[in-house]
């Protein structure tokens, strides 16, 4: 056993210049089917196909399914913090425009609006991620990494805007955004992002002042 970049453990055999390669353009296949269908989409066989590799790669490069669903989601949080940096980067201060900087941490929570229509099925796939991270260690390491970096770009965005950052700060706005999110798709609100960016805008003053 050894270590990957992403701090999850796998197989010699992919430490390997071509393993690494083989193993990268796998777990970006299994991102990919992470964010169309969910955990019902990944499958070896589904993964192996995407990435245009023989199926016996995904266990030769991979310790089990959980192995690299955890490998996929890590993948796709970099994808959106990547995104996201280059947002925040390009925007300046943002002192005197409260609805830029409310789109901006909504997007930042619930990921990049990419414009194609992103629809119900990918925010509930989000959601089942982080559900699932409470029940699966491996998952719960690779949620917690990228939530750590989320908060460093939240607490950049809300300097930005002038605004208190305390911890507890951060976890009020989250819980605010989530709670949005997840209530409207149990009431099959059809624009729970816009749901999200209502009550963080009614709220953000109370739970993250103006400093």
């Amino acid at each position: 056993m050894s270590v990957g970049p992403a701090g999850t453990p796998h197989k010699v055999s992919g430490a390997t210049p071509k393993g690494v390669r083989r193993r990268h353009a796998l777990s970006c296949a299994a991102a990919d089917l992470l964010v169309e269908g969910g955990f019902d989409a990944v499958r070896h066989r589904a993964v192996a196909t995407r990435a245009g590799l023989p199926l016996a790669s995904t266990t030769y490069y991979f310790e089990s399914l959980d192995d690299l669903i955890a490998c996929a989601v890590e993948v796709l949080g970099h994808r959106e913090l990547e995104i996201m940096r280059g947002r925040v980067d390009s925007m300046g201060t943002l002192h005197t425009d409260l609805v830029s900087t409310v789109e901006l941490i909504v997007d930042l929570l619930i990921g990049p609006d990419d414009g194609v229509g992103e629809g119900r099925e990918r925010l509930i796939a989000r959601y089942e991620r982080f559900v699932a991270s409470a029940r699966h260690p491996e998952l719960r390491e690779v949620q917690l990494r990228l939530r750590a970096q989320i908060d460093d770009l939240l607490t950049d965005v809300l300097r930005r805007a002038g605004r208190t950052v305390h911890e507890q700060q951060l976890r009020r706005i989250v819980a605010v955004v989530d709670g949005a999110v997840v209530g409207a798709l149990g009431e099959v609100d059809p624009e729970p992002r816009a749901m999200a960016r209502s009550m963080l805008l009614e709220v953000i003053d109370v739970v993250a002042p103006a400093g």
